[in-house]
């Protein structure tokens, strides 16, 4: 089991949907976040990326210095980058980082993002173009350690003589992740990437896709692992954290839901179109419509585009509903809270003691040796609890 957790690049608030308890964005504050991730035992942090992302390489570039174990998932995405370059601009993270570099392949749903930035290909064309380019992407940082050149002719692009000179450090290249809910996106899963993600949808509904890439990915000879991306919103009862929950969205008006939701239902993306059903367009708004499976709360959707799910509940809760995705087969769990620095401490602190011995011992922060809560009466050292 390898938590994550998130850089929120596109903005982040103690509301959703209103300025009230917004915060500006600036490197000190995402620095906080990285510094804090890292230095709580985070595995990593998935950085996103589109037209409401500040860049995610230029982010995460600048946030190598200032950490030491932490990994970033950065995104490449077939149509802005070329393969040839995506591949140099990986293995130069990589060896910069010592390892430190997650490839998430993002083929992108919102066709007018995709359009401004001059992409005009069609849902099914996108992931013609996606498994070329992650072929040649893989192949080319493959071979680099063996200095080899690869040519490679296919329906939507070409190299010849694509070669690196410098290779990474991971062998044979940073893992893939991706996510999609298509046939082809599984299809894709199945055949190239090394982790396939979902977004948090009820248990039945991940099991089914877990065994539909599983068996494309066997097909091909290959072993794929799995994720899930999920909010968090974790206090010490269930009743506080249902309240968290109410008051992240307390803010929303119906005109800006109901904004969100066109501009949502506007893109072909099937992971998104599945987001949108868990809380029926915007049109469910008590806890009872939007708490769609135990403790699994589509609340965030309501404004968020991709990732609009939340656990929900007390650290004992949390933690059950994690080890029931766990079983499933999966892996990564990719989280995040609002605001986004005190949620990597609050989940830290009530919900890592909770998992399991040896998902707790590879936390790096659970290593460290350092004073562990306040000093009693200037005496008594307090010791940590052993779940």
């Amino acid at each position: 089991m390898k938590i994550f957790w998130f850089i929120p690049t596109h903005g982040d608030s103690r509301y959703l949907g209103t300025t009230f308890g917004a915060r500006p964005l600036t490197h000190d504050y995402i620095k906080q976040i990285a510094i804090a991730t890292d230095s709580l035992g985070y595995e990593g942090v998935l950085i996103p990326t589109g037209r409401s992302c500040e860049d995610p390489w230029v982010i995460a570039s600048s946030l190598i210095p200032v950490t030491r174990r932490l990994k970033f998932l950065v995104a490449v995405r077939p149509g802005l980058h070329q393969p040839a370059l995506a591949a140099r601009m990986a293995a130069t993270f990589d060896r910069l980082s010592d390892g430190r570099l997650l490839i998430n392949l993002v083929t992108g749903g919102d066709q007018a993002e995709l359009e401004g930035d001059g992409v005009f290909l069609d849902h099914a064309t996108r992931y013609e173009e996606s498994a070329e380019f992650i072929r040649i992407w893989r192949e080319i940082l493959t071979r680099s350690h063996t200095g080899e050149s690869l040519d490679f002719e296919g329906k939507h692009l070409k190299v010849k003589g694509a070669k690196l000179l410098y290779p990474p450090v991971q062998k044979p290249y940073p893992p893939v992740y991706f996510g999609g809910s298509s046939a082809a996106a599984h299809e894709l899963a199945g055949e190239q990437v090394d982790a396939y993600l979902t977004w948090g949808e009820p248990p039945a509904e991940v099991a089914r896709k877990i065994t539909d890439v599983r068996e494309k990915a066997a097909k091909h000879g290959r072993t794929v692992r799995f994720g899930i991306r999920l909010h968090v919103i974790v206090r010490e009862t269930d009743e506080q954290a249902w309240d968290a929950a109410d008051a992240l969205i307390s803010h929303l008006t119906d005109e800006t839901i109901a904004k969100a939701q066109a501009a949502l239902g506007r893109m072909d993306s099937e992971g998104q179109r599945r987001m949108r059903e868990l809380h029926g367009g915007g049109t469910r708004r008590s806890r009872a419509d939007l708490e769609i499976s135990p403790n699994l709360w589509a609340g965030v959707g309501l404004v968020r585009g991709g990732a609009g799910t939340a656990l929900v509940g007390d650290p004992q809760t949390v933690a059950q509903r994690i080890q029931e995705y766990a079983e499933l087969g999966i892996e990564n769990f990719v989280l995040s809270g609002y605001p986004h620095l005190e949620e990597a401490h609050r989940f830290a602190e009530l919900v890592f003691p909770l998992l399991p011995v040896a998902t707790q011992q590879k936390l790096q922060g659970a290593a460290v040796n350092s004073p562990f809560g306040e000093v009693v009466a200037n005496h008594y050292v307090p010791r940590a609890a052993q779940s």
